[in-house]
């Protein structure tokens, strides 16, 4: 199986500097301290999948996972996009974060 291209593969690759930057910010993004790591994870869940960026839900279903979030939480989550979104990109991703769920440790 071919892994897929993400955009950022593709910034990484072509432009090295510039995913350095993206690094840097988001590792800012992750020090500030005002909310815990779980609430933060779980926004970054709804903003992705407001977007429809199923490779981002992917990703971060885990990890907000082994920070204690709950299936209904994640659930909950995706749900309120559709407020934002419509139907279209919040649907496909539930799906796969209640499937990636299920799966990760």
């Amino acid at each position: 199986m071919v892994k897929e291209q993400t955009t950022l593969d593709i910034i990484n690759y072509e432009s090295p500097e510039m995913e350095y930057a993206f690094g840097n910010l988001m590792k800012s993004l992750i020090r500030l301290r005002v909310m815990n790591p779980k609430t933060k994870q779980l926004i970054y869940i709804g903003m992705k999948s407001a977007l429809g960026d199923e490779s981002a839900v992917r990703k971060c279903v885990p990890i907000a996972k082994k920070l204690g979030a709950t299936k209904e939480e994640i659930e909950e989550t995706i749900l309120l996009t559709h407020a934002v979104s419509g139907l279209k990109c919040g649907a496909s991703c539930l799906e796969i974060a209640l499937q990636i769920y299920d799966e990760s440790l």
